[in-house]
C-alpha cells in the first residue's frame, strides 16, 4: 500500500469535509453573527462533540484499533470479527445510557461547560435535542475502526461531510421556514445535527457489508453478558481507561477555556469556535489524515516486532507534517484577515467579529505546528499500547495551559485562551518526541538537517509573500465586492501554493519521496 496515496486519499477527502465546514459556519456567521445564541448553540453543539471525542474518536479508537489491527494480524478475520461483534453489543449499551443520562441531565452539564452563557436556557435546550449525536458518532468510530484496519479509509473519511451538508441544508431552508411559523431560526442547526449523525452511521454500513458480515449487536442481557466475558473486550477496556484519562485531560482543557471564554463576554465563544474551525482546517488535513493512516501500520509493525519499520513509518509521518504544516502555521500568523474576512465577513458578522476572530486565529497558529504533530507523535505510542506516557505528558500540559491562561487571558482576552492552547500543543509534541527518543522506538533517518533547512527557507520566503499581500490589499474594505475579494484570495492561494511546491522543486524536495509502501 502506498502510505502517501492513502494519506492524500483521506486528505482530500478530509478537504471536502473541511470545505463544507467552512460553508457551515459561513452561513451561521452570515445568519446569526457572533451573539448570545450563537454563543449558546456553539456550548450546546460542543457538549455532544466534546463527549464525541472523549469516547468515540478519542479513548476507544485509540484503545480499540491497536488491539483490532494487532488480532487479525496474529489471529486472523475470523478472531477478529468475533472482536468486533462483542465490543459493538458493550459498546451500544453503554451509549443507550449515557445518552439517556445526557439528556436528562442537560442543565447541569451545560452550567459545568459554561456557566456564564447569557442564553443558558436555550443552550440547554438545543443540548437536549444533540445529545443523541454522541451515540451516532460513537458507532461511527467502532465502523471507522474496523474500515481503517481493513484499509479501507475512504469512506470514514469523507463520513463527516454528511454533517456539514445537513448543517448547511438546516440554514438554508429549515431556519427560514423556522422563522415563517413564529420558531426562533437557530433551533434548526440541532435539527441538521441529529440528521447529519444519522447519515453518517448509514453511510457506514454498506462498506462493512463489503467487508462481510456487519458486526452483530446483542440485544438481551444475555448477549451483553457473553460480549462482556470476550477477553479483547477486557483488553480494550483496559487499555481504555488510561486513554479516557489522557483524552479527558485534553477535553478538560477545552471546557475550563469554555468555561472562562463565557465569562470573558458575549461573543467570546464564538469567537473562539470560528477561529477554531479555521485552525482544524489545516490540523485534520494533515496530522488527522497521517494520523489515520499511521496507527494501523505501526500496530502491524508492532505485531511482526518490526522496530525498523515502526521507526521508519515514525520518520515518513514527521517529515510530512513539517513539510505541509509549517507554510499553515506561517499564513495563520502573517496571513489571518484575509482568511477570516473572506470566509465570514457576510451579513450579521460585523468588522469587529473580524478583528476578534483574527487574534483568535493568531494564537492557534502559534501552535499548529504542535496540533498537528501531537496526531504523529501520539500513535507511537498507542501502536506500543502505551497510553499512560502521553496521559502524564497531558496532565503536566493542562496545568501548563491553565498557568499560561492566568497570565494571557488579562492580557490577551479571549486571543489569551487561544494562545495557550497553541504554546502547549508546541510543549506537548516536544515532549512526545522525546518520549519516542528516549525509549528507542524512533531514530531519525539521515538528511534532517538539510531537508529542515530547504524547508524553513522556502517557507520563510512564503511567509514573505503573503505578508505583503495582506498588507496591500484591504480585505476587509472589499465586503461589498464580494466576488473580487474571493477570486483575490483565490489567487494569492493558488500563487503561495504553486510558488511554495515549485520552490521545493528547485532545492531537491519532491513529494514522489513520501510515497512509501508497506
Amino acid at each position: 500500500m502506498n502510505l502517501l496515496r492513502a494519506a492524500s486519499t483521506v486528505s482530500l477527502l478530509t478537504l471536502a469535509s473541511r470545505v463544507t465546514g467552512l460553508v457551515r459556519e459561513l452561513l451561521v456567521g452570515a445568519g446569526f453573527g457572533a451573539s448570545g445564541l450563537t454563543d449558546a448553540c456553539n456550548v450546546a453543539f460542543r457538549i455532544p462533540n466534546l463527549l464525541r471525542r472523549l469516547f468515540a474518536e478519542g479513548a476507544f479508537s485509540q484503545a480499540f484499533v491497536p488491539i483490532l489491527a494487532a488480532t487479525r494480524e496474529r489471529d486472523g478475520d475470523e478472531a477478529t470479527r468475533q472482536l468486533i461483534d462483542a465490543v459493538a453489543t458493550v459498546l451500544f449499551w453503554v451509549l443507550l445510557v449515557t445518552v439517556l443520562v445526557g439528556v436528562v441531565g442537560a442543565p447541569v452539564v451545560v452550567w459545568a461547560m459554561a456557566s456564564g452563557l447569557a442564553r443558558f436556557d436555550e443552550s440547554v435546550l438545543m443540548t437536549r435535542w444533540m445529545f443523541p449525536y454522541v451515540g451516532f458518532m460513537s458507532l461511527v468510530a467502532l465502523s471507522a475502526g474496523v474500515l481503517n484496519t481493513w484499509r479501507r479509509f475512504a469512506i470514514p473519511a469523507a463520513t463527516p461531510v454528511l454533517l456539514n451538508l445537513a448543517w448547511i441544508a438546516a440554514a438554508l431552508w429549515l431556519a427560514p421556514w423556522f422563522a415563517r411559523v413564529g420558531v426562533q431560526p437557530i433551533y434548526a442547526l440541532p435539527v441538521g445535527v441529529m440528521v447529519g449523525g444519522v447519515l453518517q452511521l448509514a453511510l457506514q454500513v454498506p462498506a462493512l457489508a463489503r467487508l462481510g458480515p456487519l458486526p452483530r449487536v446483542g440485544l438481551t442481557p444475555a448477549r451483553l453478558r457473553a460480549a462482556w466475558r470476550h477477553p479483547g473486550v477486557h483488553r480494550v477496556v483496559r487499555q481504555m481507561a488510561p486513554a479516557l484519562l489522557g483524552v479527558s485531560v485534553a477535553q478538560l482543557s477545552l471546557l475550563i477555556n469554555t468555561q472562562i471564554a463565557s465569562h470573558v463576554g458575549v461573543g467570546a465563544v464564538s469567537w473562539l469556535s470560528y477561529a477554531d474551525r479555521l485552525m482544524e482546517f489545516p490540523t485534520a488535513l494533515l496530522g488527522v489524515a497521517v494520523g489515520v493512516v499511521l496507527l494501523p501500520q505501526l500496530s502491524a509493525a508492532q505485531a511482526r516486532d518490526d522496530a525498523q519499520s515502526y521507526s521508519a513509518l515514525l520518520d515518513w509521518g514527521l517529515r510530512l507534517v513539517l513539510l505541509l504544516a509549517l507554510p499553515c502555521a506561517v499564513a495563520l500568523l502573517v496571513f489571518p484577515k484575509a482568511l477570516v474576512a473572506v470566509l465570514y465577513h457576510y451579513g450579521a458578522f460585523s468588522e469587529r467579529d473580524v478583528q476578534m476572530t483574527v487574534v483568535a486565529l493568531m494564537g492557534y497558529g502559534v501552535g499548529l505546528m504542535g496540533l498537528v504533530g501531537v496526531k504523529v507523535l501520539a500513535p507511537g505510542f498507542y501502536a506500543k499500547q502505551d497510553i499512560r506516557t502521553p496521559v502524564r505528558i497531558a496532565i503536566a500540559v493542562l496545568v501548563l495551559t491553565q498557568a499560561m491562561n492566568v497570565v494571557f487571558v488579562p492580557w490577551l482576552g479571549h486571543a489569551g485562551l487561544a494562545l495557550s492552547i497553541g504554546a502547549a500543543a508546541l510543549v506537548n509534541a516536544g515532549l512526545l518526541l522525546v518520549g519516542l527518543r528516549r525509549r528507542g522506538l524512533y531514530l531519525p533517518q539521515a538528511g534532517w538537517r538539510g531537508f529542515l533547512a530547504r524547508v524553513v527557507g522556502v517557507t520563510a520566503i512564503l511567509g514573505a509573500g503573503l505578508a505583503a499581500a495582506s498588507h496591500l490589499i484591504d480585505w476587509v474594505a472589499l465586503r461589498a465586492d464580494w466576488a473580487l475579494r474571493i477570486g483575490l484570495l483565490a489567487a494569492v492561494l493558488a500563487a503561495a501554493a504553486l510558488g511554495y511546491f515549485g520552490l521545493l522543486h528547485i532545492v531537491g524536495i519532491r513529494l514522489r519521496e513520501f510515497a512509501r509502501r508497506t
